[in-house]
């Protein structure tokens, strides 16, 4: 699950403009004075934070990840994910094993629904030999076929692990029916069934479509900038950046679900005017046109489905909008609701500071033993976002004393959207809020390993590094009237928005829609 803090760490909205400052490269200083950028001549973008530390983390970061993936290599980007680091044609696995761990640090490689990346944390002598492991299995993985086959049974295993634990398996089957089953709706595990037709012809269909120099970026900290942009020429200067023709090809012939200003991230974006787009505070009572969508460019449909398991210790509920996209700058306003929401687990609020006195806590989890956990979300993306709200509880149909079902704890949860909507928020709970997402913010950058993540993602996407006092600026702004206003553009009942209904246990929810209109929040139709 995605937390604001670390969500917003990972995104960003800029643009940049580079001068040159040598033969081969072109290169910027951002308004950080330690940030540092250079674009080598394939496009490959190289940035650093010069900032000293007691050792060095690096990555590339990668535009690819399961939205892209297109029926015939669906779950490729799990099994890329997987296979990294194996052999390759100028190591043998034993020799990448042997190397990876003469670092003495750590290195590894993660899939997400938008970037894969490859990162490592060692010290200051072991970057070029971390960025070298990286380049390997990047350009020139063997994919052979008895390791191709573990990775079959351990994706197999993976599957199943899922399966037993609902707050990592519910989460997926949210997106799935959020979004229709296709962009960010597929699934960041392989499929089962589509496990056994994973094989090495699949998997470089997918390194050539999605692993071009245009949409990667190698990201580091605690070297020198000149260093990196000079190892990174080294090993990676042999990928050949795309001419006018191939470019403009690589648009027409692109994937329907991918959104083309992810693969171009000089093309204008259309998110800046979709801050406008939707700005009601209360729904009108006349007649009105057919609401703008919020992210025309996603495939968010909403909808509902039902996981039945008699055997399950507890109900679990969940309830979704789509939210803005990481472009728009209501995205600080949304951030702020999900850590007013809060919420937590009933034995776990963790003291003053972490969320006892979210709103989560105190209207729903100090008042209703029964209900075992319940938060809020908030799962960020470059064009899109789910916000919602999900409850753990003990299931009427089990026969347990003070067991409910989910038609009567799904009002609790619409009714906490519905206060964000139509009553004001104190003023010491709003500032609460904020200075916590603010302090999450600050504290995650404490991390190199996450400090190297978040420049690497932010120059993937938006070509800088968003400075923290910047973040910390557009939370300060958000007030009471921006609340309102952004609650009504995500969930209110001019929004056009459609609730997504996730539910799994001994019962289903009965009429939902019915509640949501209730409750004067936008339903299906």
């Amino acid at each position: 699950m995605h937390k604001s803090g670390s969500s917003l760490l990972r995104h960003g909205r800029l643009s940049s403009k580079f001068r040159k400052s040598r033969p081969y490269a072109t290169a910027l200083k951002s308004t950080e004075p330690a940030i540092e950028i250079t674009t080598l001549p394939n496009r490959i973008r190289v940035a650093t934070d010069s900032t000293p530390g007691h050792f060095s983390s690096l990555g590339l970061y990668v535009d690819a990840g399961s939205r892209y993936e297109w029926p015939e290599v669906s779950g490729v980007s799990h099994f890329l994910d997987r296979m990294a680091f194996k052999s390759t044609r100028t190591r043998t696995d034993e020799e990448m094993s042997t190397a990876v761990h003469s670092l003495g640090g750590q290195i590894m490689c993660s899939s997400s629904r938008e970037s894969v990346m490859y990162q490592s944390s060692h010290s200051h002598s072991g970057t070029p030999l971390a960025l070298s492991l990286i380049a390997d299995t990047v350009l020139n993985p063997s994919f052979h076929s008895e390791e191709i086959e573990a990775q079959r049974d351990a994706a197999f295993y993976e599957g199943r692990e899922i399966q037993s634990k609902p707050d990592m398996f519910l989460p997926e089957v949210l997106h799935s029916v959020a979004y229709g089953e296709k962009g960010l709706g597929n699934s960041l595990l392989c499929p089962e069934d589509r496990i056994n037709l994973i094989d090495e012809l699949t998997l470089r269909t997918g390194l050539n479509a999605w692993y071009r120099p245009e949409r990667m970026v190698i990201a580091g900290a605690g070297m020198h900038h000149s260093e990196l942009v000079e190892l990174a020429d080294k090993f990676f200067s042999s990928l050949k950046g795309p001419t006018v023709n191939q470019a403009t090809s690589s648009r027409a012939n692109s994937n329907p679900s991918t959104p083309t200003h992810l693969l171009h991230t000089s093309a204008p974006s259309v998110a800046k005017s979709l801050t406008r787009a939707a700005s009601y505070l209360f729904p009108s009572t006349g007649s009105s046109p057919s609401p703008t969508p919020v992210n025309p460019s996603s495939t968010y449909t909403g909808g509902h489905r039902f996981v039945h398991d008699s055997s399950a210790e507890f109900n679990h509920l969940y309830i979704a909008y789509e939210g803005i996209g990481i472009h728009d700058d209501d995205i600080y306003a949304l951030a702020t609701m999900q850590v007013l929401l809060g919420g937590g687990g009933s034995f776990s609020a963790g003291g003053p500071g972490k969320g006892m006195y979210s709103r989560l806590y105190t209207h729903i989890l100090n008042h209703y033993p029964q209900i075992d956990h319940c938060s809020s979300f908030h799962h960020i993306y470059t064009d899109s976002s789910l916000f919602g709200l999900f409850a753990s509880f003990l299931p009427a149909g089990s026969g347990l004393r003070s067991g409910n079902t989910p038609g009567q704890i799904l009002p609790h949860l619409i009714h906490q959207l519905s206060l964000l909507l139509y009553t004001a928020i104190p003023s010491v709970e709003l500032d609460r809020a904020k200075n916590q997402l603010k302090s999450s913010l600050m504290m995650a950058l404490e991390s190199r390993a996450v400090e190297v993540e978040d420049l690497g993602r932010q120059i993937l996407v938006h070509g800088r590094k968003v400075p923290i006092h910047e973040m910390t600026e557009k939370i300060d702004q958000v007030d009471n009237n921006t609340i309102r206003r952004v609650a009504a553009r995500i969930f209110g009942p001019s929004s056009g928005g459609k609730p997504t209904v996730v539910c799994m246990g001994h019962e289903d929810t009965g009429s939902y829609n019915e509640v949501f209109r209730k409750y004067g929040l936008a339903a299906s139709v």
